[in-house]
């Protein structure tokens, strides 16, 4: 085969690639913006739907309560998570905070769908519905570019004009969530009020931040979505193959001591304001009556792994610990090629308890580290097997 032939080969093959990637790109964002679309109509049609249902109600604020926690019960009930009090209290403040988004013809509880002005399939606009753009769409409707927790960020913008603006230039610019709340917490659009007036919100030359776009498959990763969607919250989204292994080793190692320890969830989700954190294992201990957070890290151990445990520590106690109950214990657990390392973290009110109590029934940090060692060392030792099979 000549090399003029095996080039044109190649280029044939690489043009194969980029217009199979290019179909998967395309496909992939259609599906980013019909679960923003849906999900956040969603929120906005039952944040309307209990608005309507207060205000026919009688006029006081222990009504309106009680019929959130009602359906809040109900609706976690049959579709799980996702549903809580909190949750509709959102629902409600979004309705609020965005009024007369959808043109709706139909009254509350009628077939709201079938009256949306708005393209619930998240499809790529046309050419002619482009020109309206940037930010035409806001005016009915919301933006497909923009998902739940972005719309939570702008609910917190008490000035309607500030938060328009804003809405406005995270659909421009592409501005991830976090990114929008930084521009939020920077008063950005205060900022150019003080400097250029109100002309500068509109100049031409104003400069654009520019975005952080978020994959589909972090979007299809985020707790809402999966909460949105009915899917489970699987272990695997959130651990790599490595870490747990690790872990499911540590799980048996703690309950095998017999010491009372007692199992209570993998990958425990805590939800902090818009933040979501995960621990890798919780146990109970009857005899202590304490709760044991652990968190895996694959790779050396920093101050900040420290800290993160301390407000792992904290929310956790906030939000499940019971009168009654001993301080929560917290144990960072570090692994990487040759080295491990165990440390529980205990805040400063538990350390004479931990001191004086704790030890006998837990596991020396020793014991631990070495247990992590003799782990990592068989992981190794069955992937290089599997390497030269």
């Amino acid at each position: 085969m000549s090399d003029g032939v095996h080039d044109k080969s190649t280029s044939v093959s690489v043009d194969l690639f980029d217009r199979v990637v290019s179909i998967l790109e395309q496909t992939r964002g259609n599906v980013v913006r019909a679960v923003n679309t849906n999900m956040v109509t969603a929120y906005w049609l039952i944040g309307r739907e209990i608005v309507e249902e207060v205000q026919a109600g009688e006029e006081r604020a222990a009504y309106g309560k009680q019929v959130v926690e009602n359906l809040a019960a109900r609706l976690t009930g049959k579709y799980g998570r996702g549903f809580s009090v909190t949750n509709l209290f959102y629902f409600r403040q979004f309705y609020q905070v965005f009024p007369g988004r959808l043109e709706i013809f139909h009254p509350t509880g009628g077939k709201l769908a079938e009256d949306l002005k708005l393209s619930l399939s998240g499809r790529e606009l046309a050419p002619s519905e482009k020109q309206r753009l940037p930010g035409a769409e806001l005016t009915q409707g919301f933006s497909p570019n923009l998902s739940w927790s972005h719309y939570r960020a702008l609910m917190r913008v008490k000035d309607n004009d500030a938060r328009a603006f804003y809405e406005k230039e995270a659909v421009e610019c592409g501005w991830s969530k976090v990114q929008l709340e930084r521009q939020i917490q920077s008063s950005y659009y205060e900022r150019i009020i003080s400097n250029r007036g109100q002309a500068g919100l509109t100049s031409t030359e104003r400069e654009q931040l520019p975005g952080d776009a978020v994959s589909a498959e972090q979007l299809l990763k985020s707790p809402y979505v999966l909460e949105f969607l009915g899917l489970p919250d699987a272990p695997q989204l959130h651990e790599k193959a490595f870490e747990q292994a690790i872990i499911n080793n540590l799980q048996a190692f703690l309950l095998e001591l017999g010491k009372g320890f007692s199992f209570v969830a993998r990958q425990k989700r805590i939800q902090f304001d818009d933040d979501d954190f995960y621990v890798d294992l919780v146990f109970y201990n009857y005899m202590l009556k304490c709760f044991l957070l652990i968190d895996l890290k694959i790779g050396k151990l920093s101050h900040r792994d420290v800290g993160q445990m301390d407000g792992y520590v904290r929310l956790f106690e906030d939000r499940f610990k019971v009168p009654g109950d001993n301080p929560t214990i917290g144990l960072i657990l570090c692994s990487k090629k040759g080295e491990a390392v165990a440390k529980y973290s205990v805040l400063n009110e538990g350390r004479q308890i931990f001191a004086s109590k704790y030890l006998q029934f837990l596991p020396s940090e020793e014991e631990l580290r070495l247990e992590m060692e003799k782990e990592r060392r068989l992981i190794e030792a069955s992937q290089e097997e599997r390497a030269h099979e």
